[in-house]
């Protein structure tokens, strides 16, 4: 029997959206006011969503606070209050878009969580947009 938990975090950070092989000109066009030379802010909105048996001896899937600590620790320390640009090693040469900032964080988490737990990250820019990535391609 398999069953769905899920933990909410929130972290604010800086960014500019920028392919420094393009133009100037291309990158106003496609990223428009997201590739502001002096960088724009979000609040995130961060939902870590894993799935698995209900251990009968527990009743959890997995400890929520275990989770909790475990994205605060190797998630939020890295991210909260930063210039994803500039101040963190995962997008020096990366696009710090919002499905590029949920698979950076799938892959942190990943290493730290058990693989008989499903991961779905969920990662909301704004309250209208957001991305969502299991690791599965899908």
């Amino acid at each position: 029997m398999k069953v769905a938990v899920y933990r909410k975090e929130h972290f604010n950070a800086a960014h500019r959206l920028h392919n420094p092989d393009w133009s100037d000109e291309k990158n106003e066009e496609v990223f428009g006011k997201c590739n502001n030379p002096h960088y724009h802010g979000h609040n995130y909105e961060l939902i870590v969503k894993l799935v698995g048996e209900i251990d009968l001896q527990t009743g959890y899937v997995y400890d929520m606070k275990k989770l909790s600590d475990l994205i605060k620790e190797h998630v939020l320390r890295k991210f909260d209050h930063r210039n994803l640009n500039l101040d963190t090693d995962e997008f020096k040469n990366l696009n710090p878009s919002a499905e590029n900032i949920a698979v950076v964080v799938w892959n942190i988490l990943r290493e730290k969580i058990d693989t008989k737990y499903e991961l779905i990250i969920r990662l909301y820019e704004t309250e209208r947009n957001f991305v969502e990535y299991d690791g599965n391609g899908s």
